[in-house]
């Protein structure tokens, strides 16, 4: 049974007031756990949601409750448009903010400011300049870096998202902790999860736990300071006392956060995916091209939304391929 009342409630009571908008499925990076080495099969320029449409979809939700806006990607600021559809989104009553791997960013802080974007998320697994180009496949360490410090200084809250993986860069927990003690960021210790073409396997993830044990061995009991999550929070959120910065772990696979999802994600390609682990997507560009309203479309979408991670709510599913391998790459997504 639908709720007329609110279309953006779930069949199990959640309000969903986040809004993930892709932009692009093209990066200008090529990163192992997002896009498969052969690439992804990009959708047509036709296919793609032009900015007077990405404005039309965004107003709906946010008619009906959306209050934040993150622009994603690939990687969003390649897109040509981009200034654009900033300043069109900035007349909406939301907070806009945008994830980024931060090798342009540089060449946008005025427009960012212009348009009231305060959070970014910058994209960076590792601080060794060797293993980024491995994970990236692409030199860009040093401009990645130097522009997470421009960010800081330019007032800017910075996060950096760190996707773990076992035998590759677990090992820089600590480092990435101590990178925290003298700027006020974020790092943010991500879960390697499934996807199309990423070649996971639970063998490769690096869980809550195990994180947690090299933050225990590392630091004395008295150090380690529990912060209170905010409300929908994706994240367990902790800091070093003494520590200007703070570090979270986002455990999708191991502890899901699934209760007090509030997060719907709409790909480049106008789809409405309800959850980052659904198979299933719903055509809204279609919808409005064709002169129709949207919102039947929203609700449809909403409603059949699984109470955790698309309907894998054991990690035995989630081991089984056929489950996640329909999803798209994380590339065509955005995150």
């Amino acid at each position: 049974m639908t709720n007329e009342k609110n279309i953006l409630q779930d069949s199990h009571g959640r309000d969903h007031g986040y809004l993930r908008i892709s932009l692009i499925e093209r990066c200008n990076l090529r990163c192992t756990y997002c896009m498969p080495e052969e690439g992804v099969q990009l959708s047509p320029k036709s296919h793609l949601m032009t900015y007077e449409e990405i404005y039309e979809i965004a107003k709906t939700f946010v008619n009906h409750g959306v209050t934040k806006i993150r622009l994603t990607g690939g990687e969003p600021l390649i897109r040509k448009d981009i200034p654009v559809i900033l300043e069109k989104l900035a007349t909406l009553p939301v907070e806009l903010s945008i994830t980024s791997n931060a090798v342009i960013i540089d060449k946008f802080i005025d427009i960012l400011k212009a348009n009231g974007v305060k959070k970014i998320n910058v994209s960076l697994d590792s601080l060794d300049a060797a293993k980024f180009k491995h994970i990236t496949r692409r030199h860009e360490f040093e401009k990645v870096y130097n522009n997470i410090l421009l960010l800081e200084k330019e007032g800017f809250t910075v996060k950096v998202n760190a996707v773990l993986m076992k035998g590759f860069n677990e090992n820089e927990i600590i480092d990435f902790i101590h990178f925290t003690k003298d700027l006020p960021i974020s790092v943010r210790f991500i879960e390697f999860m499934p996807f199309d073409g990423n070649k996971w396997d639970m063998s490769k993830m690096v869980s809550y736990a195990e994180i947690m044990n090299y933050v225990n061995t590392s630091f004395t009991k008295d150090q380690i300071v529990r912060l209170q999550d905010a409300p929908n929070d994706t994240s367990k959120n902790y800091k070093i006392e003494g520590y200007k910065g703070s570090f979270a772990i986002i455990s999708s696979v191991t502890n899901p956060f699934c209760d007090s999802c509030n997060r719907l994600r709409l790909t480049a390609n106008g789809q409405l995916k309800n959850c980052l682990f659904s198979s299933t997507e719903s055509d809204l560009l279609t919808t409005l091209r064709t002169g129709n309203t949207i919102e039947p479309v929203i609700q449809k979408a909403v409603q059949a939304k699984f109470k955790i991670r698309g309907g894998m709510d054991t990690l035995e599913k989630l081991q089984q391929p056929k489950l996640h391998n329909n999803n798209r790459s994380m590339i065509t997504i955005g995150g």
